[in-house]
């Protein structure tokens, strides 16, 4: 059973790395590229850097068999493949083509969105960068955790509805074309864009993944969690591929050089959320349906050999 899960969410990283790595504008796969930047942001590359340095340093701290049960290889994969796919959306000359091809700024979105995110939670790095601290310094932290208020603050910003309707609002305004050409105009506008969809989807997928085990939704309320969303991503996808005319002003001028007019560039972008965004969610649909149908038959056996053991165990019994 826990071979099928792990191949299962195995499928389902692996998907999400894949479709992070293939959507890239095929218009981007020209000579052009090569004479972009690198976009060597010390905030970025610090906090890439530390997060990574904190997650070695806190399982090196855990003992061997501890480490194997809570974390394993797939889990390390998962972080360092999301640390990956964040230095390559936010550093590499990816993200000096994204203020050309709107295409090209919905990989990164998308990477944003469902990829990095996805990978770091399933990492479980909250766990482990908890333990790059010592004993004394992790006892500190949960006695301000608990007596600040902010594991309550937390439990109210966690819940599911409060969750859904954040990343649907910032799914949304983010891709009206107002706040869009404000971002691609302010640097600091853009930042705030990218926190806004990071910070929001580690929220959505710590919901769904669960990486301590304690499940706030149950799997069916999951399911419609994670659907109803997809629907959203897949109607923005469509109502940018279907577009009659281009809705970015900033890309009228941006495209050409790339062999791409703005109406094909939006659609090319349409397409990018539509269905590797889509794919993401029915795999992640797929992977949830089948762990609920397993821990639904194991809790069936438990129960039966529970009930049976009280029968056997009645004295009234002859």
């Amino acid at each position: 059973m826990r071979r099928v899960k792990r191949t299962r969410l195995a499928t389902l990283l692996g998907s999400a790395t894949a479709f992070g790595l293939l959507t890239i504008p095929m218009a981007a796969q020209t000579s052009h590229f090569s004479q972009l930047g690198w976009n060597w942001n010390p905030l970025i590359l610090a906090s890439l850097a530390l997060a990574g340095l904190a997650y070695v340093r806190g399982l090196f701290h855990l003992n061997t068999a501890v480490r194997a049960r809570l974390f394993g290889r797939l889990r390390y994969a998962a972080f360092a493949a999301g640390i990956v796919t964040l230095f390559i959306a936010l550093i590499s000359p990816f993200d000096i083509l994204d203020d050309q091809l709107f295409s090209a700024h919905m990989v990164q979105h998308l990477v944003l969105l469902m990829i990095a995110p996805l990978l770091l939670i399933f990492g479980r790095p909250a766990l482990a960068c908890l333990w790059a601290f010592p004993l004394p310094a992790r006892r500190a932290i949960g006695r301000v955790w608990i007596r600040s208020g902010l594991k309550h603050a937390v439990h109210v910003l966690m819940s599911p509805i409060l969750v859904w309707l954040l990343c649907s609002a910032i799914l949304w305004f983010w891709h009206l074309p107002g706040p869009y050409g404000w971002a691609l105009r302010s640097e600091s506008v853009h930042a705030l864009e990218h926190v806004c969809f990071f910070v929001t989807s580690l929220m959505f997928w710590s919901l769904v993944l669960e990486p301590l085990g304690r499940r706030r939704m149950d799997y069916g309320s999951t399911l419609l969690f994670v659907a109803t969303f997809g629907v959203q991503t897949g109607l923005l996808g469509a109502l940018l591929t279907f577009a009659g005319r281009p809705l970015y002003a900033a890309h009228l001028s941006t495209t050409a050089s790339w062999g791409l007019t703005p109406l094909e560039d939006q659609q090319l972008a349409g397409l990018i959320m539509w269905i590797p965004a889509s794919l993401i969610h029915l795999s992640t649909l797929g992977v949830l349906f089948v762990v609920w149908m397993h821990t639904a038959e194991r809790g069936a056996i438990t129960a039966a050999a529970t009930r049976l053991n009280a029968i056997l165990r009645n004295p009234a019994l002859p």
